[in-house]
């Protein structure tokens, strides 16, 4: 019976480490391939300089915004459409507010459709990177800077970007 309660504490002291060892191993995952929205800025820089402008070719990227029912926000962008030349840096920005009495720290996601083309949507600044904490009624107006690849496929013309704010609960 002792040997098997050891073995038992052994590999959940082996799952515990395994799982903090992750953690930084997902960080410098996400920072080298700029998943997650975690781009550095020499990553960026270096997605820049490899990029060939077509100035014959537009994509229409497309914003869109939502907040999880548990975050009493608003959150909207504050264009809804814009014109982009693959491998061009643009820039765009969203407007948020929180509705409560209280302060509220949110965490955004996002998706790019077609799923195809998120691989060539490359966030150089995002407020997606971190927590945002929004004080009783405050008001923000949030930046996004981007480039959409130029090696996207040609038939990819309409990209849109969608953000999803939830309730950050630090643990």
């Amino acid at each position: 019976m002792n040997k098997t309660v050891v073995k038992i504490v052994m590999v959940a002291v082996l799952m515990f480490g395994f799982s903090f060892a992750l953690v930084p191993l997902y960080n410098i995952f996400c920072e080298i391939t700029g998943l997650n929205g975690k781009t550095s800025g020499q990553v960026a820089k270096e997605v820049l300089a490899s990029q060939v402008v077509d100035e014959n070719r537009n994509v229409t990227v497309q914003f869109d915004a939502s907040v999880n029912s548990e975050l009493n926000w608003e959150f909207r962008p504050l264009e809804f459409e814009m014109q982009v030349v693959p491998g061009k840096l643009y820039k765009t920005e969203f407007y948020a507010k929180n509705l409560s009495d209280n302060d509220i720290t949110g965490r955004a996601t996002y998706s790019v459709t077609p799923r195809k083309a998120s691989l060539y949507f490359n966030k150089t600044e995002c407020f997606c990177f971190t927590e945002q904490t929004l004080k009783a009624h405050e008001e923000v107006i949030m930046p996004v800077s981007f480039i959409i690849d130029s090696k996207l496929a040609k038939e990819v013309n309409l990209m849109t970007l969608s953000y999803t704010f939830y309730k950050f609960e630090s643990k």
